[in-house]
């Protein structure tokens, strides 16, 4: 058989391009029923997206149709005529039909033709708009019937270095799988899963940060209500963050004890902190009983009152930290929203190669991850955001007992 024909007993074998193709299909078949069959402006759009697509790739026309043309000619997709000329052509899969996929089968197998290799708990995120997954054990089940199919239509990998999850890939064709999280040469550091803190999905992940830090807030608060003293940069930025808002009402999005809020005011900024944890937000006003701090989701801040449309400024100092990779471009964009326009946002990150699980913490047991991010991707969320002016600073740890991570530190604005 030519690798490139089925055959009895076989499944198709896609190059890459083929399963981009193929799998942008089924993607958009689900999410933007309303636009399906696809032109060939909105499949090359949706082929070479900068989100959800792992690599992104810069596909032309020509090359997208010649990939329909082979899928057509071994009946995996079909041109549909809405009417007279080319411009009317449009495509759409049937390799749904081909290979008789259930609904969670095809939700899958769509989210990994387009991202390689994928752990149950970034596939039970990843495939919310297509098929609503109970939980990661159900990912699971459905993994496992799939592998146990003839011939079967995916495979689990072995965990590898520096990974805290196993991964699936699909066998439709060829997966690169040094761009799926292996490691890209033989003693080279492992690409890291930062989804693996959604193994249960937010929120579970959410119970147990709140849980953790409410149970921790007044060790927390000792131990870190003066740590900007030690942080001579840490107070410059939130100074000017607190002089480009110009006397209008900053947020301190995951406010934690308050301590960054405090320096806020200090500064001359009318702020208000607010954070996840009840525990945290009633440390915050006992220790700093003249300042406003309230309960929220950074992703969900309420607008401040009596001031118009939208914060002047926030501040997420160290807040986004236990956000998986795939969380981190929707919440900048959700914090940008939630500005007015013209406004600030600030953010400060620990970045790297790094899921840092925690039992303890300054000998009180907790039970989160602390997600270190890759500095493009956080930029990269930024001008997703349609943040505009972004400056950004990278700095090592201080040899005075400041934890021992790169950080980061993001400066934007809202267009007027």
């Amino acid at each position: 058989m030519d690798e490139q024909t089925d055959g009895a007993g076989s499944l198709p074998v896609l190059d890459p391009v083929e399963q981009r193709v193929l799998g942008s299909l089924l993607e958009k078949e689900r999410t933007v029923p309303a636009s399906y069959p696809m032109t060939l402006n909105s499949l090359r759009t949706a082929c070479n997206q900068s989100s959800s697509r792992e690599p992104v790739l810069d596909l032309d026309d020509r090359t997208i149709t010649d990939a329909i043309d082979r899928l057509k000619a071994r009946g995996l997709a079909r041109m549909v005529y809405a009417g007279t000329g080319a411009r009317a052509v449009k495509y759409r899969q049937v390799l749904d039909e081909h290979l008789g996929l259930e609904p969670d089968q095809r939700a899958l197998l769509t989210v990994l033709l387009l991202r390689g290799a994928q752990a149950p708990g970034a596939l039970k995120t990843r495939t919310e708009r297509l098929h609503a997954f109970d939980d990661r054990s159900d990912v699971e089940a459905c993994l496992v019937a799939m592998a146990a199919v003839t011939p079967p239509l995916v495979q689990e990998l072995e965990r590898l270095p520096g990974q805290q999850d196993n991964r699936w890939i699909h066998l439709l064709g060829p997966v690169d799988i040094a761009v799926a999280g292996a490691p890209s040469a033989p003693g080279g550091p492992p690409t890291i899963d930062r989804d693996v803190v959604l193994g249960d999905g937010p929120v579970a992940r959410d119970a147990k940060v709140v849980a953790s830090y409410d149970a921790l807030a007044p060790t927390y608060a000792d131990e870190l209500i003066d740590e900007l003293d030690a942080k001579p940069f840490d107070r410059w930025m939130l100074e000017r963050l607190a002089e480009l808002a110009e006397g209008g009402p900053v947020a301190d999005a995951g406010c934690g004890p308050g301590q960054v809020g405090f320096y806020l005011a200090a500064a001359g900024a009318d702020v208000t902190g607010f954070d996840l944890a009840p525990g945290m937000v009633a440390e915050a006003r006992r220790r700093f009983p003249e300042l406003r701090f309230e309960v929220a989701d950074l992703t969900a801040l309420p607008a401040p009152s009596g001031a118009g449309p939208g914060w002047a400024a926030i501040a997420a100092w160290y807040s986004l930290v236990h956000l998986a990779g795939s969380e981190l471009r929707p919440a900048v964009a959700l914090l940008a929203a939630a500005l007015r326009p013209g406004g600030w946002l600030g953010v400060a990150l620990h970045v790297g190669d790094e899921v840092r699980h925690q039992t303890e913490l300054w000998g009180q047991p907790i039970d989160v991850s602390f997600v270190f991010h890759d500095p493009a991707a956080v930029l990269d969320a930024f001008a997703t955001a349609g943040l505009v002016d972004v400056e950004w600073y990278r700095r090592g740890p201080r040899p005075d007992g400041e934890a021992d991570t790169e950080r980061l530190y993001v400066l934007a604005r809202r267009p007027a």
